[in-house]
């Protein structure tokens, strides 16, 4: 197609006919040239697990005599590399398979069909989640294989698609290189990767390694875990592109885009970064012009300022101290966090105290809330409800949980630690982007709110499980302390929740504060008859969309048009549903744009108002 317009186009020019052929037709090539006959490109995401059971089915039909179920990592990574390699065709019979495999396989198919047609961009990166071995990449270019889209033609490799892994837990990051390594080690994966241009792409899980660790062993194990896959990919002579997995929630990830990617260390970022956006935040952040041209132009900004250094070949390093001293210090923080979610009943108290079983009531999410069904365990809910759970219940806890405890550990047997701290505040972007975020959070955190939440529970030891986890004004002292700062401007401009020092108690008179007071009592069933289940279900699902488009960060995805409105207050009807959200607010673009309800960025700040 794009051929035809080529030679329609310069026929017109040939004939004399140059105005026309630079006016709409140009603009048709353009568009062609730009977005091709599928617009954005699609990546496909599925759990390691199903992989592994869909090969382990296709095995036994194609090599039947051969255990994949019982083999050991050598011994599957010998074989699918074998059969990857395979020159004859390779025949699967559907019917033999059951659901989960042929679904599987179907996706295959369907993208070898749809790059045939429409063509290679059509689809992005493959993303493995949940990815703890080498097999688990190499079971999916094996499925490759049986579909065409990637192999040997008994003359060359080709490969036709991109996968990525996704190292999510803290376990999995602090084992990436080990992993990766073995992949390029082997010769018919490097042969793929040479084939497809030489380039490899890895996802970096942001709310998994929280969930597992606490936001401080997360952000550490991140960033160790970026330097040794790109020390690792470029001894193999690999291009490499790190996926940052990040959500909308700092417990997941979030804050905002310019200081988060100059927050990524030295090297990794070289001309080129791939993260997400989350269905909460996308009307925030490029739901109107003038926002979108100034998320999309701090991130360029951010991009290149990151990039600059490598470009120019400079070596950035940061003190050794640092670096030992954040090692020290995130060690305790997992401690201090593995020491509460470990407490007999914590568990418990998190489904008692949060509203996450009532997030099946919600139209959201792609995926369910838990991977397996029934079972109350920390391994089996996601880390999407687990985060929003906590923000609902107004304890935010993922975001802050351990990072006190570390910092005043360190304060106390560092001689000069607090000194040492602030130093480091002024001179790494990477902890002064962490403790932001975090400083950010605790302004949303109410524990007043939460202790209701805790009533709530049945356990015996559930105040006692709060007592212990109360530790937020520890953390915002020790976070303030170390930033040598007041609650800092920029996380102010951040966070459009209520606004109050992190160690003074929340206004509880604000109206949301009053419909969160009362959703906690319908929840109880206080406030209403049993006859009125719908009617309690309707009001609490209501509450929940209402509290998080005032708090932003709830990990919940809301109307557009009420997460439009969430600060507008001279509407009426914003201010009926977010009055209370934000005391004292007014429209922050009321004055430039009077009348209208769009989040235009307040001129001046650091931070477009609908992050």
């Amino acid at each position: 197609f794009l051929d035809d317009l080529y030679l329609l186009r310069d026929s017109l020019i040939s004939h004399g006919d140059r105005i026309v052929a630079m006016q709409d037709l140009q603009a048709l090539i353009r568009l062609v040239e730009s977005f091709g006959f599928h617009l954005l490109q699609l990546d496909i995401r599925q759990e390691s697990t199903v992989h592994t059971r869909t090969v382990t089915a296709v095995l036994q039909q194609i090599d039947p005599d051969f255990d994949y179920a019982a083999a050991s990592e050598a011994e599957r990574l010998q074989r699918l590399a074998a059969w990857i390699g395979y020159i004859d065709p390779i025949e699967v019979n559907d019917v033999a398979l059951d659901d989960e495999a042929r679904e599987a396989l179907a996706v295959f198919r369907r993208m070898a069909k749809l790059k045939a047609e429409v063509g290679d961009e059509v689809f992005g990166t493959y993303v493995i989640s949940m990815t703890h071995s080498a097999s688990h990449v190499m079971e999916v270019m094996l499925l490759a294989r049986l579909v065409g889209l990637c192999g040997h033609t008994g003359r060359d490799w080709f490969c036709r698609i991109l996968v990525a892994p996704l190292f999510e837990t803290v376990d999995d990051l602090q084992r990436s290189q080990a992993i990766l390594e073995q992949l390029l080690s082997n010769k018919v994966y490097r042969a793929l990767v040479a084939a497809n241009g030489n380039h490899q792409e890895v996802m970096l899980g942001y709310s998994d390694s929280c969930k597992d660790g606490g936001i401080l062993a997360s952000n550490w194990n991140l960033y160790q875990a970026q330097l040794s896959i790109i020390a690792l990919t470029q001894q193999f002579g690999v291009e490499c592109r790190l996926f940052h997995g990040r959500g909308g929630t700092v417990g997941r990830g979030g804050g905002p885009t310019y200081e988060a990617i100059l927050s990524q260390p030295p090297g990794t970022v070289n001309g080129e970064i791939k993260f997400t956006e989350q269905g909460e935040m996308l009307y925030y952040k490029y739901g109107h012009p003038e926002t979108a041209n100034y998320e999309i132009g701090m991130g360029a900004t951010g991009l290149l300022k990151a990039s600059a250094t490598a470009l120019a070949h400079c070596e950035v390093r940061y003190p050794q101290d640092y670096l030992d001293w954040m090692r020290d210090m995130a060690a305790a923080g997992e401690t201090a966090y593995r020491a509460l979610i470990g407490m007999p009943g914590f568990i418990d108290y998190f489904y008692e105290s949060t509203p996450v079983t009532e997030i099946g009531l919600l139209n959201i999410g792609s995926r369910p809330s838990h991977r397996k069904k029934a079972d109350r365990s920390l391994g089996s809910i996601r880390a999407i409800p687990w985060v929003f759970g906590w923000a609902q219940s107004r304890h935010t806890l993922p975001a802050w949980y351990g990072i006190g405890s570390a910092l005043k550990g360190f304060i106390d047997s560092q001689p000069g630690g607090l000194a040492h701290l602030q130093a480091m505040y002024r001179e790494w972007p990477f902890f002064r982007s962490l403790l932001s975020n975090v400083q950010m959070s605790l302004t949303k955190a109410d524990m007043e709110i939460a202790e209701e939440y805790a009533r709530l529970c049945d356990h015996p030891n559930t105040m006692v499980i709060y007592r212990t986890h109360r530790g937020r004004g520890q953390t915002g002292r020790a976070d303030r302390d170390a930033a040598g700062r007041q609650p800092d401007a920029g996380a102010v401009a951040f966070a459009p929740a209520p606004l109050h020092r992190p160690d003074q108690p929340h206004p509880g008179a604000d109206a949301e504060t009053v419909s969160q007071r009362q959703r906690v009592g319908i929840r109880a069933g206080h406030l209403a008859d049993p006859a009125e289940a719908v009617d309690q279900r309707h009001c609490r699902r209501h509450a929940q969309h209402r509290l998080s488009a005032g708090l932003r960060h709830g990990g919940l995805c809301t109307h557009p048009d009420e997460a439009t409105r969430a600060d507008c207050l001279h509407r009426p009807e914003c201010r009926a549903g977010f009055a209370g959200v934000r005391p004292g607010a007014v429209c922050l673009h009321a004055q430039r744009r009077p009348g209208r309800c769009e989040a235009a960025p307040v001129k001046g700040s650091r931070n477009p108002p609908a992050d």
